[in-house]
């Protein structure tokens, strides 16, 4: 089977998803790659995408050992046609659990035929420099390791003849998935003295939670706590001030030192 163009689908908040993916696709060696962002927030998006022959490569962070709610909902306006997709899970260096298995449901679900799986790691979304967890990953190893699994990639499709002869794609993972728990009304914080209210971290939110106006106002309901807002700001005005989210960071600092490597499944 050949193929010569590529669709690359993502939720990046901070940058890391999107930057393995666009590793990989290096790797696999097609010249037209289209992208498809679903980071940004659109109420009055409603646009259904049909995917036809083009590989697809879907992206997304894990948090808490799951795909984001709003990933979920962005994609299901995907209908895969059995397009022959590869399925991406970057996560903190703690741990994706059940999040590539997710995925790989998910992408079945809406029609997408999985042929490869890679989970890599990304620098976490509460590290800071007090407390650093997977600082500057994926760094230059990691994208080297992204382009190695593309050129894996390639190779099995050019020896597939028909995708239906494929076996289904085996990831790790539990069904049913791990309960979903993430801390409720905790957001980072403004600091108006240093805050110059240049509206970063409004652009940045991928749930339009902030609004910024004589002061910046964040919506606890929307928050996801990505922290894009925080590693987003040219001041340092927004910070995760909440004590229980510093004792999170300090823990995952402490806990996750090791580095872990990138895992694919072919």
């Amino acid at each position: 089977m050949h193929i010569n163009s590529s669709k690359l689908i993502y939720f990046s908040p901070t940058g890391t998803t999107r930057k393995v993916i666009e590793g990989i696709v290096q790797g696999v060696h097609i010249d037209t790659a289209g992208h498809i962002d679903l980071t940004s927030p659109d109420p009055k998006e409603k646009k259904l995408y049909e995917m036809h022959e083009a590989l697809t490569i879907i992206g997304s962070p894990v948090y808490g050992g799951r795909l984001p709610i709003d990933m979920v909902s962005r994609l299901e306006r995907f209908k895969g046609n059995d397009a022959p997709a590869v399925i991406v899970v970057v996560y903190g260096n703690r741990a994706y659990e059940d999040a590539l298995l997710e995925l790989r449901d998910l992408a079945l679900e809406l029609g997408f035929h999985p042929i490869a799986a890679g989970a890599f790691i990304g620098e976490h979304s509460f590290s800071n420099d007090a407390s650093p967890i997977a600082v500057g990953r994926p760094d230059a190893e990691d994208l080297r390791k992204a382009k190695e699994f593309g050129k894996k990639i390639h190779e099995k499709v050019e020896k597939i003849r028909k995708l239906d002869e494929a076996p289904l794609l085996r990831v790790p993972g539990n069904f049913p998935y791990k309960e979903l728990k993430l801390l409720s009304n905790i957001t980072p914080v403004t600091q108006q003295t240093e805050c110059t209210q240049c509206g970063e971290c409004m652009e940045v939110c991928p749930t339009a939670a902030i609004t910024v106006g004589e002061i910046v106002v964040t919506d606890r309901s929307l928050c996801i706590k990505c922290c894009a807002c925080v590693k987003t700001c040219p001041t340092g005005a927004r910070v995760m001030a909440d004590q229980r989210m510093r004792q999170i960071a300090e823990k995952l600092s402490s806990t996750c030192r090791e580095r872990k490597e990138p895992e694919t499944y072919l």
